[in-house]
């Protein structure tokens, strides 16, 4: 039926907690077949065996998104399991709170390694798998409300959710001919682990003065006048992944409660 993603086989990284927990959730809730994909193999497992006690059908891989050979196993063992590949979602990524002038070298190139490199062996290598099948498919991409504008005290979390942007035009671009659909959204604030750790760095930097500040001073001007969560996003997500999106490609689409408008 338009609009459904039932039977869909559906590739989430990062969904061993957080956002991509919520992602792979709903999509199984609607039925689609989804592989939790995690560098924290127990994560993974635990979110499959929660999805599937609940009725829906799931399979867990460990997988560092930056290592091309994990990631080709990855989809090896899903479409073993599963058949096929329909939907990747290039959901893993690392964030820091950092003064712009005490960004090491380190921190640009471990930030860029998983949320942009990631992005890139992801999607070729799921291109490779979908282009094998010959009949379409889709990547979605996580972004942020990162990718459209720059924060003093992310510039390299930002450079590379910028990267995630330009990636997905260019993917979207390659791989048209193919019908395989490249989009990405952008969330805003979000109310996950991810934001207890930047307001935990926030205070250690000296940047904030107390607990919870970070994400209070940040959410102030949300038109929609509160934070996000995550089941705020997967309405998004969901539709990404499912036919009714088949005439959208290239696009970011932005999840943040009116922080930033394009």
């Amino acid at each position: 039926m338009s609009g459904s993603v039932k039977d869909k086989v559906v590739i989430v990284t990062g969904a061993g907690r957080g956002l991509g927990t919520a992602i792979a959730g709903d999509l199984a809730r609607n039925g689609a077949r989804v592989a939790i994909a995690d560098v924290n193999a127990e994560n993974a497992a635990t979110v499959a065996e929660q999805i599937k006690q609940a009725g829906g059908e799931a399979m867990s891989v460990a997988v560092d998104v930056s290592d091309r050979q994990q990631i080709k196993a990855m989809i090896a063992k899903v479409v073993e399991k599963f058949g096929r590949l329909d939907v990747l979602f290039n959901n893993a990524g690392i964030s820091q709170t950092c003064p712009f002038m005490e960004v090491t070298e380190d921190d640009f190139n471990r930030i860029m390694k998983i949320n942009g490199l990631g992005v890139l062996i992801g999607t070729q290598e799921a291109v490779r798998q979908m282009i094998n099948q010959g009949h379409g498919g889709k990547i979605i991409n996580t972004s942020s409300i990162a990718g459209k504008q720059g924060w003093p005290d992310y510039a390299h979390y930002c450079a590379s959710k910028f990267a995630v942007v330009s990636l997905t035009q260019s993917a979207a671009r390659s791989f048209a001919k193919h019908r395989i659909t490249v989009n990405c959204f952008s969330p805003g604030v979000v109310a996950t682990e991810l934001w207890k750790q930047l307001d935990d760095e926030a205070l250690q930097h000296g940047i904030t003065s107390k607990p919870e500040q970070l994400i209070t001073e940040f959410s102030a001007n949300i038109l929609l006048g509160r934070v996000s969560v995550p089941k705020d996003i997967v309405g998004t997500t969901t539709f990404l992944a499912s036919d009714a999106s088949d005439y959208i490609t290239g696009q970011t689409i932005m999840v943040d409660g009116g922080m930033v408008l394009i």
